[in-house]
């Protein structure tokens, strides 16, 4: 009786180790990261460890926080990314649910006429059967892990995709941040040309009546007609690159911004500092670094479904019901039945195919180390040319605010003498151009500075907290030293 129950014990346990199935597929462990521990230090690296991280105080001008909540709300392309998102969940869902059998309830009549010839009576018959049954059909055990292995390459594609969505996103908030600040930066640029504009037409009047009065030359009226001329056209590029950007401004807001939305001057602390952190925070925060390890990891799983392809794989149709020749006597006594067949696949011989399609996993997996590896170089080049251009857009900055202030001297001089009769005219208009060409240059380096601190905030990975998804929570299992996952927290 001892051992019989033993024996039960051990049928049952192999049984339950059958329909469990074991996996094939290999260990995964990160790859290391191929970039310095440190970001650089000295140098134009001064700043990069000051800052912000939350987004939301990262811009700090109200009309732009409000343009990019209504981005993240109606803007195409990332509704796209989301829906692909779902996409990917659904298959993933499909290929998750050949895990199970599928059971199925058939109900099937028939009637037909036999020829007397048939019947071996020579009389023609009518004959009838209906039958009930309910069961699986070709139900796949897995037991070398084969179906796991698919489906979790599927899921770890979905997540991979989400991963895609938070780049979307990210991108999103810089692009219209980006937008928004060279709107604002060719508006203020065509201020300056209306205000240049104005003054010269005025020294075009001046330069007129002196030359009515003897005191200039007509080269002098036509030198400070030159200059009006000159600005009149800046004005119309500037109008023509303010209703661009407006309409590009749209675009990305997925409908109408007002051009006259209010907002604050566009100053170099409109957009706070983002805080560099260390080169590791990049594997837990840069969605396109999330996606490359999914990826990897993807290819991974699909290691272990060409392994499994090598071992035979059993499947199982069976069902049970009733079966009668008549309706009425469909669920009566002794109309059961009952059909179980097994079959099994053994690969014998497929011309090196099955050896082919592994190679072939391995060699996509390899290209998913380099493509992940790549990522994190890309993104630490990002983020160091980002915390370079963080000091030297501050030494710029002041170094042409002190051009400006030098160039509005010399204006300032050069009216006062040629209007004394010191001077020629030429001095004068020289110093003219040199003041609107450096009101411009400021203008540009003042933009380029806020576009260069989103653009770090873009490649450090935004400023949210990462954490595992729902759904990677509940079908990853946890890492460890032999079988490190790389889950983020």
């Amino acid at each position: 009786m001892d051992d019989w129950r033993l024996m039960h014990k051990l049928s049952t346990f192999a049984m339950a180790w059958m329909l469990g199935g074991c996996s094939l597929i290999p260990d995964y462990q990160r790859p290391p990261a191929p970039v310095p521990t440190q970001y650089p230090q000295a140098g134009v690296y001064a700043l990069a460890q000051s800052g912000t991280s939350d987004w939301q105080h990262l811009f700090r001008d109200p009309a732009l926080q409000r343009l990019i909540g209504d981005a993240l709300g109606n803007n195409r392309d990332l509704r796209v990314a989301a829906l692909n998102v779902e996409a990917f969940q659904a298959q993933y869902r499909i290929q998750r649910a050949d895990l199970f059998p599928a059971v199925s309830a058939t109900g099937a009549g028939q009637r037909r006429r036999l020829p007397g010839d048939v019947t071996g009576t020579g009389k023609p018959a009518i004959t009838s059967s209906y039958s009930a049954t309910l069961g699986l059909s070709a139900y796949e055990l897995d037991l070398f892990g084969r179906i796991r292995s698919l489906s979790e390459q599927a899921m770890l594609t979905y997540l991979g995709t989400e991963e895609a969505r938070r780049s979307a996103q990210l991108s999103l908030v810089a692009n219209v941040a980006n937008a928004y600040l060279t709107w604002r930066a060719d508006q203020e640029l065509l201020a300056l040309a209306h205000q240049t504009l104005d003054a010269n037409e005025h020294s075009l009047r001046l330069t007129s009546r002196s030359k009515t009065a003897g005191k200039a030359s007509a080269l002098d009226v036509v030198q400070a007609r030159t200059s009006v001329e000159s600005t009149r056209a800046s004005v119309a590029r500037y109008e023509r690159q303010v209703a661009q950007d407006l309409n590009n401004l749209a675009l990305l807001v997925g409908g109408a911004v007002d051009e006259h939305l209010p907002s604050r001057p566009l100053a170099d602390d409109l957009v706070a500092r983002v805080p560099a952190g260390l080169p590791s925070d990049l594997l837990q925060r840069r969605p396109d670094i999330l996606q490359a390890e999914y990826q990897l990891r993807a290819a991974n799983a699909n290691i272990g479904a060409a392994r499994a392809a090598f071992f035979p794989s059993v499947s199982l149709t069976a069902n049970a019901g009733s079966a009668s020749t008549e309706l009425s006597g469909l669920f009566k006594g002794g109309s059961g039945s009952w059909t179980f067949q097994p079959q099994i696949n053994l690969p014998i011989f497929n011309a090196g195919s099955l050896r082919a399609s592994l190679d072939y996993a391995k060699l996509q997996k390899d290209i998913s180390v380099a493509q992940y590896e790549k990522s994190i170089q890309t993104a630490f080049q990002e983020v160091a040319d980002g915390l370079a251009a963080r000091q030297t857009f501050v030494d710029q900055l002041q170094a042409q605010r002190d051009f400006v202030a030098a160039n509005q001297q010399y204006y300032n001089l050069a009216e006062h003498r040629y209007r004394s009769g010191v001077d020629s005219n030429l001095t004068f208009l020289d110093a003219q151009r040199a003041l609107f060409s450096s009101q411009q240059a400021l203008i540009v380096d003042r933009l380029a500075q806020l576009v260069a601190e989103v653009n770090l905030y873009t490649a450090l990975g935004g400023a949210w907290q990462v954490s595992a998804s729902p759904t990677a929570a509940a079908d990853i299992p946890p890492a460890s030293p032999a079988h490190n996952e790389g889950k983020t927290g």
